[in-house]
């Protein structure tokens, strides 16, 4: 059973800049609702409640969201303003919210590392709120725990991508074991094109056992100087304890600016 959703959410969002040198790069609207409301619907929806967020300096705003803002509740108590409203408190009525902070921006496997205090011994799920997943009937994490059930193990989910936009993610490369699901034999952070073992990139969804913690702690900075969680998922890989799922619906990059763009004439 998986209770608890990690959000890694302290990383500066400098492809954001200016704005996001006063809002943090997860509060962007899309519509009338931030980029990490979606994320933390998509966790709900998979019958997760417990949140948790690894945050950093100027990320105020993220815990501010998930909170009662009173006066605001009393200005539009009564009129039609009311109901928009009634998605958050769905939200945090439902769910439990703990945060903790990444003092120094290490690389992703240092935010999930950092994370283990609000996590401790269990299996959990990693929502990265950059990639916006959009699926009408089950969303990708409901897609994935029930991937986990059979498997228990480790899962990453994939979408195949251009060769040369391969550099950008994690990418994995193994054999089908069912229709859509993968034994993971190798998995390389940031490959450069012609070097790529597959063009099926990793994007911000995991599902993960505890041991990782551990793992991590031992894992040396890799691509950019950062502590990667790909490095430690190649060992899990080397275990046999890695599966990749590619999953059913559609994904938006909204870490950048194209990507945002692309979501606002999509939808």
């Amino acid at each position: 059973m998986i209770r608890k959703c990690l959000f890694p959410a302290a990383g500066y969002g400098t492809r954001f800049l200016p704005l996001t040198k006063a809002i943090p790069k997860e509060m962007i609207p899309i519509l009338n609702k931030p980029l990490i409301h979606y994320g933390v619907k998509e966790a709900l929806n998979a019958g997760i409640h417990q949140i948790a967020f690894v945050t950093g300096r100027g990320k105020r705003a993220i815990e501010d969201y998930f909170d009662c803002s009173f006066e605001i509740e009393k200005e539009v108590q009564g009129t039609s303003e009311e109901q928009l409203l009634h998605e958050i408190h769905n939200i945090t009525d439902s769910c439990t919210f703990s945060y903790t902070r990444q003092r120094q921006i290490l690389g992703l496997g240092h935010a999930v590392l950092t994370g283990e205090t609000l996590i401790g011994d269990e299996p959990f799920a990693v929502v990265l709120s950059d990639d916006l997943c959009v699926n009408n009937e089950h969303g990708v994490l409901k897609q994935m725990l029930d991937i986990f059930h059979r498997h228990q193990c480790c899962i990453v989910a994939i979408e195949s991508v251009p060769r040369d936009q391969i550099s950008r993610y994690g990418c994995v490369d193994g054999h089908f074991i069912e229709s859509g699901v993968m034994k993971v034999q190798n998995i390389v952070e940031k490959p450069e094109p012609n070097k790529a073992p597959s063009t099926l990139g990793v994007v911000g969804r995991y599902v993960l056992t505890p041991d990782v913690f551990g793992i991590l702690r031992e894992t040396k900075p890799g691509a950019g100087g950062e502590i990667q969680l790909t490095d430690a998922l190649l060992e899990k890989s080397r275990q046999g304890k890695l599966v990749a799922f590619e999953f059913s619906g559609k994904r938006f990059d909204c870490g950048s600016v194209e990507g945002l763009l692309f979501l606002s004439i999509d939808r």
